[in-house]
């Protein structure tokens, strides 16, 4: 037993002691880190470069699966993670083996902490890459900034606060022992059954773009290399917000036509201009081909088309799957080969991947240059991101940044912006010493669920409510709580005529409803990742609370949290004032208050048509020519709110629409200008949309393509001139043969507040 023990010992060392007493030049900050890379893969084993690609879950993750789920439950579960026949202390002694090159789910600064303690024993000391999904804020880690969901960053229309909200979940996930975030999710939300839309930035090629490239940047800055920053993670390519039965990893066929055109634009434009380091495949089959194994989009168009220079991680099993769901793969072997020839780099996550690769590169099915190609990627982010120097967490720096009073002060500020008020019959904004008592109710007004999804329980001290919100900006009200219950399935009748008998005693009731896409709630959530839905109207009694309380003649405001379009017309009909606050995170309820009582102006924009039905899906904005050719007969074709829209409480009148020129060649660019005037006694901001439309084309193009959008602070009677530069890449299209050109002919230059025809201003334009 000693000689085996010594045998393993000098087996494990050998590489270390090759390098004699100098320190080795991987080892060394002050070398560049090229020949740092190179050194380091010329000690590794084909068996080193392979685990590199590997990636496991937290080992408290794994403890608690183990400790609280079935095998059966685990198999099936997209949120929970354990190793049959592979106990959580066996990975550790793996990561202590050097046989692990990633993490995910680890959510404490110890845990990382230890796992990096562990890596350093290995032989070669290669520190661990730990990702998390930290969506819109570290929301997993307790403790976070929640900033608003992605569809309410959206609603913004404020690229520059995104950039810098996520610039600050950089420096929050560093100082807490994580280095990648698997964010941004650049898909385009297509059909409001499938929970991911809130995780999204809507429906609009061009503001997705905008908001990814954003998220990108503020993430890695220009350049990931240093202590302070994280790699991001552009996902899901492609086009899984559009399935063919609205639920989430159901098949898709679209044409290359609409790929190009809707769906791949984001990573086109992420890619090329904010350069994030990695990608991240979709659970989809796409076309008969699963995204995990298909090499046209992962290597073609990624990697060789847009210049693609990270690597690729796979999601969530989706390796597996091509055997077991997609059945495009007999075997495991077969699968992982197709996946990693594909142009998959790590595998997510979990036992079985590295001794099989091993064989296929044995077997001369997988070329060990195919290794080293991920192998050197994923060593170059360690490098960069300064791991090898520091990859251990400082308290300090968890005490300075993690929620920090700057990053609060972001929060709410793009939480103000993220609200959309969507209806006011001059309700709005509220006297706050005109009522003197008000009812708040609703399943959303008082807890976690305004945080949304990817985000795990935080402190209380660190989150005002709606309810906390509303009491703080009311001092001369008597604010009057109903408890419903935060679970949307269980407002039965006696706690609807509990809520109607207090609002006959108040002047006034806000109800807070929607859905609730929160992690904690993870049995009874709606909304979010895998909570797709045959029907997009209030869950449960929830309609059946506010029409009581309408009933009563008390005047009602509606307040919608929810991560998806939410069908509402008897609620649009009826209501007064009706707000769309998404899911607006830590300082969600202080930035809803503020819009009820005027302390600020609202805002936002809808980054996502509302429609008013589910039969109305597919309901966007960008439809093509013929979409309305046949009027249904049972209902009305318009959506109940335009993508675009928002109301705010002053008034903003458009005129002078103004080309620098009518008629252009295809290769010149144009200005366009028109006038806003705040009609209005009161301050605002606008957000001035610039739509086209290529009046004749082929293939069909849509009826509306937005292109350009400022947001703009306006004075009561200002009037300013905003002007947009159109270059010719803003009138192109790929057209049937896959160029993209500018074609001849007329253009319609349209300005206005929303996507709505009437609120449009349009001029005509000459190409040839």
């Amino acid at each position: 037993m000693r000689k085996i023990f010594l045998i393993i010992l000098i087996t494990i060392t050998k590489p270390l002691m090759s390098l004699g007493a100098d320190a080795p030049i991987y080892l060394d900050p002050k070398q560049p880190i090229e020949k740092r890379i190179e050194h380091l893969m010329s000690l590794m084993t084909l068996e080193d470069k392979i685990v590199q690609m590997c990636q496991y879950v937290g080992l408290e993750h794994m403890k608690e699966a183990e400790n609280h789920m079935t095998e059966k439950e685990l198999q099936s579960n997209d949120a929970r993670g354990f190793y049959k026949g592979l106990h959580s202390s066996m990975v550790a002694q793996m990561v202590e083996q050097g046989k692990i090159g990633s993490f995910l789910h680890v959510l404490t600064s110890e845990e990382a902490d230890y796992l990096q303690q562990l890596a350093e024993k290995s032989p070669l000391r290669i520190p661990l890459l730990i990702g998390i999904d930290a969506i819109h804020g570290n929301g997993l880690y307790s403790g976070s900034t929640i900033y608003p969901s992605p569809i309410g960053m959206a609603s913004s229309f404020a690229p520059d606060l995104v950039e810098r909200a996520s610039r600050q979940t950089a420096l929050e996930m560093r100082a807490t022992g994580s280095q990648w975030a698997f964010t941004p999710n650049i898909e385009i939300a297509r059909d409001p059954r499938w929970g991911r839309v809130g995780e999204t930035f809507g429906e609009d090629p061009y503001l997705v773009s905008c908001m990814g490239v954003a998220t990108i940047r503020g993430l890695q800055t220009n350049d990931f290399t240093g202590v302070d920053k994280v790699i991001a993670c552009a996902k899901h390519l492609v086009a899984g917000g559009q399935p063919v039965n609205g639920t989430n990893a159901a098949p898709m066929d679209v044409s290359e036509n609409a790929l190009r055109n809707l769906f791949l634009p984001p990573f086109k434009e992420a890619i090329m201009k904010a350069k994030p380091f990695t990608l991240m495949a979709a659970h989809h089959d796409l076309n008969g081909v699963p995204c995990h194994g298909n090499k046209w989009i992962l290597t073609d168009i990624a990697r060789k088309e847009y210049g693609f220079d990270g690597f690729i991680v796979s999601d969530w099993m989706d390796m597996e799957a091509l055997c077991s769901k997609h059945k495009v793969a007999k075997t495991m072997k077969d699968a992982f080969c197709l996946s990693v020839d594909a142009g998959i780099d790590m595998h997510m996550h979990g036992p079985e991947f590295a001794e099989i690769m091993k064989e296929l590169v044995e077997e001369g099915r997988i070329s060990e240059e195919r290794i080293n190609q991920a192998c050197r990627k994923i060593l170059e982010a360690k490098f960069r991101l300064g791991l090898f120097e520091h990859r251990y967490t400082d308290k300090k720096t968890i005490e300075k940044e993690v929620f920090s009073s700057e990053h609060q002060k972001t929060a709410l500020e793009l939480a103000r912006r993220s609200i959309v008020l969507l209806k006011n019959e001059k309700l709005l904004p509220l006297d706050s010493k005109k009522y003197k008592k008000i009812l708040v109710a609703g399943p959303n007004a008082n807890n976690q669920s305004i945080m949304g999804d990817w985000v795990f329980q935080q402190p209380d001290k660190n989150v005002i409510t709606i309810l906390q919100g509303i009491k703080k900006s009311a001092p001369y009200s008597e604010v009057n709580f109903v408890d419903v219950g935060w679970n949307l399935s269980t407002i039965d009748s006696a706690k609807i005529q509990q809520t109607v008998a207090q609002a006959k005693k108040c002047d006034l009731a806000i109800l807070v409803v929607g859905e609730d896409s929160y992690r904690q709630h993870w049995k009874e959530k709606t909304d979010g990742e895998n909570r797709d839905r045959i029907d997009i109207t209030l869950w449960g009694s929830q309609e059946e609370l506010v029409e009581a309380v309408y009933k009563t003649g008390t005047p009602t405001i509606v307040i919608l949290v929810n991560g998806r379009p939410l069908a509402t017309p008897w609620i649009s009909k009826h209501i007064p004032a009706v707000i769309e606050a998404w899911e607006p995170g830590s300082m969600g309820g202080q930035a809803v208050a503020e819009i009820l009582f005027g302390q600020v102006n609202p805002s936002g924009k809808l980054p996502i048509t509302i429609p008013r039905h589910v039969g109305q899906i597919q309901c966007v904005y960008n439809y093509k020519p013929s979409y309305n050719s046949h009027p249904v007969i049972d209902g009305l074709s318009t959506p109940l709110y335009p993508f675009g829209y928002g109301l705010s409480y002053s008034n903003f009148q458009y005129s002078n629409l103004v080309l620098s020129s009518y008629e252009i060649k295809k290769e010149e660019s144009l200005k366009v200008s028109v006038d806003v005037t705040n009609t209005s006694a009161v301050d605002g901001e606008e957000v001035v949309q610039l739509y086209i439309r290529d009046n004749y084309s082929l293939p069909t193009r849509p009826v509306k393509e937005l292109k350009k959008f400022k947001r703009i602070s306006i004075n009561p009677g200002e009037k300013q001139t905003i002007t947009f530069d159109l270059k010719p890449d803003d009138l192109a299209y790929y057209n049937s043969q896959m160029e993209f050109v500018v074609e001849s002919g007329e253009f319609t230059i349209m300005v206005g507040g929303s996507s709505e025809d009437k609120q449009l201003l349009k001029k005509q334009l000459s190409v040839y």
